[in-house]
C-alpha cells in the first residue's frame, strides 16, 4: 500500500493547504489522509515524533495534526518543540478525556483540541478555522513573510511566486527550496539542508531542481542573478 501523503498531492492546486498528520495508529494515518486530501488539502504523515522531525525539515506546513499519546516522544513533547519557532496552527488529538490534558495543550501553545473518537467533519471545521484564525492574525504583519528579487515576489507563508500579478507555477519541491532560500534572506544554504533527509540522490537532484527554478525566473538561465550557485556550499537567493 502508497505510504499516506505519497499521492496526496498530484490532483490539488498549488495553494491548498499543506497538513503534517503525526499519530502512531497507521489505520488512523491512512483514515485521515484519505478524508483530508479528498478535502482538498495536501497531507504528509508520520508515525512518531522523531520522523514528523525529519518530515517538517524538507516541507513547509500550513497547520500540524498531532496525536498526544505516541510511544517514546508524546504529541505535547513535539508541539512545545515547534512553538520554540513556528506560530504553524496545531490542532491536538487525544483518546483522553482528561480535561488537564486539553488544558496542558493549550498552554503550550496548540491552536485547538479535539477528543477520539471524532467526528471527521468537525476535523475538517477545526483545522479550517484555526488556519482562518491564524492567517487573518498575520494579516499585514505577514508582509515580512514576502522576499522580493528582481521582478519577482515570494510570499513565504503561501508558497505563491509572482512576477508582477502573474502567479508562477512551481512543483512541491521547487516550493520547498525556494522557502528554504528565501527564509535564508540572502545568507547560504547547504545543499544537505535543500536535500532535506533523502541523501545522496536527493542531494544530486537538487541540481535539477534548481535548473528548473532558473528557467521560470532568470533571463538566462546559464549565468543566474538571483538564484546563485555557492561553490563548495549550496545555494543563496540574491534578495532585494
Amino acid at each position: 500500500m502508497a505510504t499516506p501523503g505519497a499521492r496526496q498531492t498530484a490532483d490539488l492546486p498549488d495553494h491548498a493547504p499543506h497538513v503534517l498528520v503525526v499519530d502512531d495508529d497507521r489505520r488512523v494515518r491512512e483514515l485521515l489522509s484519505r478524508f483530508l486530501y479528498e478535502q482538498g488539502f495536501r497531507v504528509t504523515a508520520a508515525g512518531n515524533v522523531p520522523e514528523a522531525r525529519t518530515k517538517a525539515q524538507c516541507f513547509v506546513f500550513d497547520a500540524l495534526v498531532l496525536d498526544v499519546m505516541m510511544p517514546g516522544e508524546s504529541g505535547f513533547d513535539y508541539a512545545r518543540e515547534v512553538r520554540q519557532t513556528s506560530r504553524v496552527p496545531i490542532l491536538m488529538l487525544t483518546a483522553r478525556s482528561n480535561p488537564n490534558d486539553r488544558v496542558m495543550g493549550l498552554e503550550i501553545g496548540a491552536d485547538d483540541y479535539l477528543p477520539k473518537p471524532f467526528e471527521p467533519r468537525e476535523l475538517i471545521l477545526r483545522l479550517s478555522n484555526i488556519i482562518k484564525r491564524r492567517n487573518e492574525a498575520g494579516g499585514r504583519a505577514q508582509s515580512h513573510d514576502t522576499v522580493t528579487f528582481g521582478p519577482f515576489a515570494y510570499r513565504i507563508d503561501r508558497g505563491e511566486l509572482r512576477r508582477a500579478d502573474e502567479l508562477i507555477r512551481i512543483t512541491e519541491r521547487e516550493r520547498e527550496i525556494l522557502t528554504l532560500l528565501a527564509q535564508a534572506a540572502g545568507g547560504n544554504v547547504e545543499r544537505e539542508a535543500l536535500a532535506g533527509s533523502g541523501g545522496l540522490a536527493a542531494e544530486r537532484s537538487i541540481d535539477v531542481q534548481i535548473n528548473r527554478l532558473r528557467r521560470k525566473t532568470e533571463v538566462d538561465p546559464a549565468n543566474p542573478l538571483f538564484l546563485q550557485t555557492v561553490r563548495g556550499v549550496g545555494y543563496r537567493l540574491a534578495v532585494d
